[in-house]
């Protein structure tokens, strides 16, 4: 017999067990027991935009089509890591058309924190004319990731990972089901090694049935899959898993919070899991950029510059040597101290600009190239800093609408300390602002 005459399909063993039913689903019960909020929701059908945020592994794309097959509405996937705006807009005109046919849609949006703040824009309008029902699923902090004017229109449900027990049963389950798993290959795992694989595969449901499949085959029908051949299957899968999609996020993830969480022993391991997994050495210089301005910033500015720096000598040097580069970087940023100051500043400052977008600019800033410009004051009144010894004079640069505002608060770790002392002088001068002394 053939390996998908014995395993049944070519289709993943984790995507033919996808629960099709809530009892069928495993875990999540504080969400979806009988009288929980969100499980009461699904049955009665009525569930409204929607956020799932949790691990991988953990239901959100299984409980976005259980939604649809319970409220008998159109389902269509979406990746905000690899499609666009205007993929969305074929969505939201093939839902106005089913709309008038009398039946809804669901747009699931996997990654929906891949999309930036314009892009998540585009889902606005529909949701809010209930064109769509949208269900965005995020291993992110959806507060951080996904701007408010979206986040105001859905609910949050926040999934947790799968305990031992609860990918215990999704295992037995995949080795005796003849439909859709593995019974009919009639395969032989001792409760230790289904025990070690449940514990192992860190609440992941799709891991462990991924594991366990490779065990499998491994095998062949009628085998026996022992603890040390389901861990040997599992070191095996985390280096080839996909690259492009779960586990490719779940690393560099793991770096990005090392880093961020100055664990330089971390951080050297994941990087050295993201090279043994062959990814684009670009991509992790990158990354080790956004970190030296989302978790560094100012507190040392030598940190962004050691990371361009890190990718401009893999560019010279190549793999291995260039490799080393990255791991120097990567150190430095793990160590450097940390500030998200600039990264919460700019955030601020876009939604100020949201919310204010023709403020007009005060008449003693603005240029006055011409003579009628002049005339009308333009530039009137604007005090030149470099006119005194300190280098400051207090005057008013922000519109009037945002008069006092205040987006970028310095840290008081690094050099965002002397940031600090620096504002605190200013103000103490009569109002903080204008150029360094």
């Amino acid at each position: 017999m053939t390996e998908l005459g014995l395993f049944g399909t070519p289709e993943p063993l984790a995507a033919r067990l996808r629960p099709r039913t809530l009892e069928e689903f495993v875990g999540q019960e504080h969400l979806l027991a009988p009288g929980k909020p969100l499980g009461d929701a699904i049955r009665r059908g009525d569930v409204g935009s929607t956020i799932l945020w949790g691990p991988p592994g953990s239901g959100k794309t299984t409980l976005a089509r259980l939604v649809a097959h319970y409220t008998d509405r159109h389902f269509v996937a979406f990746s905000a890591v690899t499609e666009g705006v205007p993929r969305v807009r074929e969505i939201l005109k093939a839902a106005e058309e089913r709309r008038h046919l009398g039946r809804g849609t669901i747009l699931f949006c996997d990654e929906i924190h891949r999309f930036n703040r314009g892009q998540q824009d585009a889902f606005l309008s529909a949701v809010e004319r209930g064109l769509i029902t949208l269900i965005g699923a995020t291993t992110e902090n959806p507060s951080f990731e996904l701007n408010n004017a979206l986040l105001s229109r859905c609910r949050v449900w926040v999934l947790t990972l799968l305990t031992p027990a609860d990918l215990r049963r999704v295992i037995d389950v995949a080795l005796t089901d003849r439909d859709r798993g593995l019974g009919l290959a009639e395969l032989e795992m001792p409760d230790d090694a289904r025990d070690a694989l449940a514990e192992v595969a860190d609440g992941d449901a799709r891991r462990a049935l991924t594991v366990l499949e490779a065990a499998a085959q491994q095998v062949g029908a009628h085998g026996r899959i022992t603890r040390d051949i389901a861990l040997e299957a599992l070191a095996r899968r985390l280096v080839v898993f996909d690259k492009n999609r779960e586990q490719h996020y779940d690393i560099i993830s793991a770096l990005h919070k090392s880093v961020r969480g100055s664990d330089p022993q971390a951080t050297l391991y994941w990087l050295a899991r993201l090279v043994a997994g062959g990814e684009d050495p670009m991509y992790v210089a990158r990354r080790l950029v956004r970190m030296a301005t989302e978790d560094i910033g100012l507190a040392d500015p030598h940190a962004l510059e050691i990371a361009i720096a890190a990718r401009d000598a893999w560019h010279f040097l190549g793999s291995p040597e260039g490799d080393l580069a990255l791991a120097e970087a990567a150190v430095y940023l793990a160590t450097a101290p940390k500030s998200n100051r600039i990264y919460l500043a700019w955030q601020a400052a876009q939604d100020a600009v949201a919310t204010t977008p023709s403020a007009v600019v005060p008449r003693h800033i603005r240029n006055a190239p011409t003579d009628l410009m002049k005339e009308l004051g333009y530039g009137s009144g604007y005090r030149y800093a470099h006119e005194v010894p300190a280098g400051y004079l207090r005057q008013d640069y922000l519109p009037e609408a945002l008069l006092g505002a205040r987006f970028y608060e310095p840290g008081v770790f690094g050099h965002e300390r002397r940031i600090a002392e620096r504002l605190k002088w200013w103000s103490e001068q009569g109002g903080e602002g204008g150029p360094a002394a």
